[in-house]
């Protein structure tokens, strides 16, 4: 028996869910198909557990500076680690119910079970044949994890296992400091564990301008372990994991594996679509309209390899919905990149990273947040901000930074290079005082110094201007 549909859509993450929603607005003619759990990642392992973790983290982290602004009692305070990860289960159990009602809401509509391709319409999944006018492959990612370290049990843990710890040792080893490696090792040492942290390479939590990187490390290094360079081999130890890299030997009670993430292909059978794949198994696409070679067949979310990021999995899903149901579809506009670590200070870019700067005619311009007043009266005086701008037109082009309040700046930054603003511009808008956005105003200031030495004009609007 086959069953003829107008759209597949395969996984019912972020990416799947929101290209359901997009869809729906069009036909209702759609079908579903999910193997694994229901629940985004992010909503799941991923974003929204680890925040609930890092404000506890956070909250707790501050007692040390609140004695020292002469509040007692705090040495009193303790950590009830089993107590705290209950309460991010509940939160996230609440977070998940929302993607899960929606999917049982589509009746037959919805299948739980693993498809693959017979061709690329038509999709064999438990026995049953549907034949698709168009497909979406929203399949989602997993923790890498090397076979060998499978063999110590569950004292090696990934992302998608850790928040189901009741009673975590004290004793933590992280492998791989990206963002998520970061913000739970930085989590875990401020809940009072003993935390050591390794990484192949000399950058942490995905930033690239060398200041803005040093300043997290020196962070992170006055409550957690941090070895950079260094490639780490696990084996039993005498009572846990022992943990060896060069001249650094450690023993653990687990081990949290933060080393990226693969495409969820396998059993897709994504040969039979006739076109090449990649290394890690996937077919090429455009990146602009997500599809396919010439085929009505779309790739969406972090599948794809392109920003594996909650929010722009949810425009890659509109994206290829849109693009899936229209014969002759308009290009829809990605936004302007952003990302952002949840460690304290936070971190993060919006726009043009270090790396991905023009060879020359930019211009930098930074601020220092250990001497910015309002980050001082906090007691979160640290982490460095460096702004990138077009040397020619003023342009803001991109930001790096290590500072308070990071992921509201960060936005900021964002809808400002969106907006193609300028220096100029930027620097006519209001600042108030104290607030770290003082730190922003500072760094724009030594960009447009260097971009006009002799300039003389103040920050201000004349009156004969239009106000922005």
């Amino acid at each position: 028996m086959t069953r003829r549909v107008t759209l597949a859509i395969l996984g019912a993450g972020t990416a799947g869910l929101t290209a359901l929603k997009e869809a729906r607005r069009y036909t209702d003619d759609i079908v579903l198909i999910n193997a694994g759990p229901y629940g985004t990642t992010c909503a799941r392992v991923g974003c929204m557990p680890s925040k609930a973790l890092l404000e506890v983290a956070h909250a707790y982290g501050r007692r040390d500076w609140l004695a020292e602004c002469g509040m007692r009692g705090g040495e009193a305070l303790a950590m009830d680690l089993p107590a705290a990860m209950a309460h991010v289960r509940t939160l996230r159990d609440g977070f998940t119910a929302g993607a899960i009602s929606m999917t049982e809401a589509l009746g037959e509509r919805s299948i739980d079970g693993r498809p693959r391709f017979l061709s690329p319409t038509t999709l064999e999944v438990n026995g049953e044949r549907i034949e698709a006018e168009a497909v979406i492959i929203a399949t989602g990612t997993r923790p890498n994890l090397p076979e060998d370290w499978r063999q110590l049990g569950d004292r090696v843990l990934t992302s998608n296992e850790v928040f189901e710890l009741e009673a975590p040792g004290r004793r933590v080893g992280v492998v791989g400091l990206g963002p998520i490696g970061v913000e739970l090792g930085q989590a875990f040492a401020q809940l009072g564990c003993e935390v050591h942290g390794f990484t192949r390479g000399s950058r942490i939590a995905g930033l690239n301008a060398s200041a803005v990187n040093q300043s997290l490390l020196d962070v992170l290094r006055r409550q957690m372990h941090v070895t950079t360079e260094a490639d780490v081999t696990l084996s039993e130890g005498k009572a846990g994991i022992l943990m060896q890299a060069s001249d650094r030997e450690v023993e653990v009670d687990w081990v949290l594996a933060s080393l990226g993430r693969r495409p969820n292909v396998e059993g897709l059978e994504l040969q039979n679509l006739g076109v090449a794949l990649d290394a890690r198994g996937v077919p090429a696409f455009d990146r602009s309209t997500l599809r396919v070679g010439e085929l009505p067949v779309f790739i969406a979310g972090d599948v794809d390899g392109l920003r594996p990021l909650m929010h722009e999995a949810a425009d890659a899903g509109r994206i290829a919905a849109y693009q899936a149901l229209h014969p002759q579809p308009e290009c829809l506009a990605r936004r302007t990149p952003m990302g952002v670590v949840f460690t304290d200070p936070g971190a993060g870019y919006a726009g043009l990273a270090a790396d991905s700067l023009p060879a020359s005619g930019v211009i930098a311009g930074s601020a220092d947040f250990a001497r910015q007043g309002r980050a001082l009266t906090a007691g979160r005086n640290a982490g460095c901000l460096q702004v990138y701008v077009d040397e020619l037109d003023g342009r803001l082009l991109g930001a790096e930074m290590v500072a308070p309040e990071a992921e509201h700046l960060l936005h900021l930054l964002a809808w400002s290079i969106q907006q193609e603003m300028t220096v100029d511009q930027l620097l006519a808008m209001p600042f108030y005082h104290p607030t770290v956005e003082e730190g922003l105003r500072t760094a724009l200031q030594a960009a447009r110094h260097e971009i006009n030495r002799h300039r003389t004009r103040p920050d201000q609007l004349l009156c004969r201007e239009p106000a922005l």
